[in-house]
């Protein structure tokens, strides 16, 4: 089982895009790159070759509109929700993240090893992203 957190508001995969030149080009490219040196030194030896489980939870900051006014501006008003049901879709963030996970040198060879798939899009204080792995 490997468990880890990526530090930082949690970041959704964009479409790619035509280039000026022909072709095209990945937007995601820098953001892929950033959470890869966070999540790299977590990586097995030799990826998962069997059915794979794994459970995230993306913690999305809150808006600033959730917090009072005044002197009591550190805290957040009483109707504040748990869940995130606000674009971007979770979708989305786990394609990212697959994204970054598979591969013959990453954590498992393909992402349809993902079998069993446990996921949240919840506010917090501070964005984060926190990752469980499991062989099944």
């Amino acid at each position: 089982m490997i468990k880890f957190t990526i530090i930082g508001k949690p970041v959704a995969l964009k479409r790619h895009r035509p280039s000026a030149r022909g072709g095209y080009y990945d937007p995601s490219s820098k953001d892929k790159k950033q959470i890869w040196l966070q999540i790299a030194k977590y990586k097995p030896k030799q990826p998962f070759v069997g059915d794979v489980m794994m459970k995230v939870i993306f913690t999305i900051p809150y808006p600033k509109k959730f917090y009072r006014t005044g002197k009591y501006k550190h805290l957040l008003k009483d109707s504040v929700p748990e869940y995130v049901s606000v674009r971007p879709d979770i979708d989305n963030y786990l394609k990212l993240l697959f994204d970054l996970l598979q591969g013959t040198d990453r954590y498992f060879v393909d992402d349809s090893q993902v079998v069993r798939l446990q996921a949240e899009k919840v506010y917090g204080r501070k964005g984060k992203t926190e990752v469980v792995i499991e062989e099944i």
